[in-house]
């Protein structure tokens, strides 16, 4: 039985690491071609070697997604090395939680143009081609923090919901053209996302709540081959899971 998986083209940023690459391989060993795209083209490079030696397809190309052009160049190196882009996992993001009260300003700042811009510009640079192809699925992370809102996660949790609010407002606009869309909003997960918080005592709570209760990166994965496996007239819009123990 076809999957529909097998023999899409599948664009991923933040794909050196975490829930990124755990969807690289999952989506590799069930049939997809792979672009890759994160800062660190030294891991992004040994993953997609990794891939094409057991059989798959996957290319890596550098991208910084707050970079209009770079994310650009990622999606149409999709397009010009397979021909299309059937999907997108706009899945790239920092957490670096603080009080307000501590005025992080450059973590703030760094959080919007990552966590809500990089979407954006993922938006913007498979649209055009699926709008072509009359076909496609974009991806969104949001977070449980999309959802829920606690002293310390202001500022990523308001990102997170305008992820959410994003994805809502494309998956009305996008439908003459026959695209589907899904947001995907995890708990937590065992990721490099904790090592993004810069405030010290904020980093060894985060640390201490992961160890207690993250859940692994495949999870997020699974969820992801799940919204793409529907056949082509179902269209899941949103998941959110957390571990099972996770009370927030």
């Amino acid at each position: 039985m076809n999957n529909n998986i097998k023999g899409k083209i599948v664009v991923i940023t933040g794909a050196s690491s975490g829930l990124g690459e755990a969807t690289a391989r999952l989506l590799s060993a069930q049939g997809a071609s792979v672009v890759l795209g994160a800062r660190r083209l030294d891991r992004l490079q040994a993953l997609a070697d990794e891939l094409n030696r057991n059989g798959g397809k996957a290319l890596a190309v550098a991208t910084d997604v707050t970079d209009p052009d770079q994310v650009r160049r990622l999606v149409d190196a999709a397009v010009q090395a397979y021909g299309r882009i059937d999907v997108i996992i706009n899945n790239a993001g920092l957490m670096p939680h603080s009080l307000l009260e501590r005025l992080k300003v450059d973590d703030w700042n760094r959080m919007i143009d990552v966590n809500i811009k990089g979407v954006l510009y993922g938006i913007a640079a498979a649209l055009p081609h699926m709008q072509r192809q009359k076909a496609g699925h974009i991806i969104n992370v949001s977070s449980v923090a999309g959802h829920k809102v606690r002293p310390g996660s202001v500022v990523y949790a308001a990102t997170k919901h305008a992820v959410r609010v994003l994805s809502e407002g494309l998956r009305q606009e996008v439908k003459p053209y026959n695209i589907r869309t899904t947001v995907i909003s995890p708990g937590a997960v065992a990721t490099e996302l904790p090592d993004s918080v810069t405030e010290p005592d904020v980093a060894e709570g985060i640390r201490n709540f992961y160890q207690a209760y993250a859940i692994p990166a495949d999870s997020f994965a699974r969820a992801v081959a799940f919204a793409m496996s529907q056949p082509d007239d179902v269209d899941i819009n949103e998941i959110l899971y957390r571990p099972t123990a996770q009370e927030l």
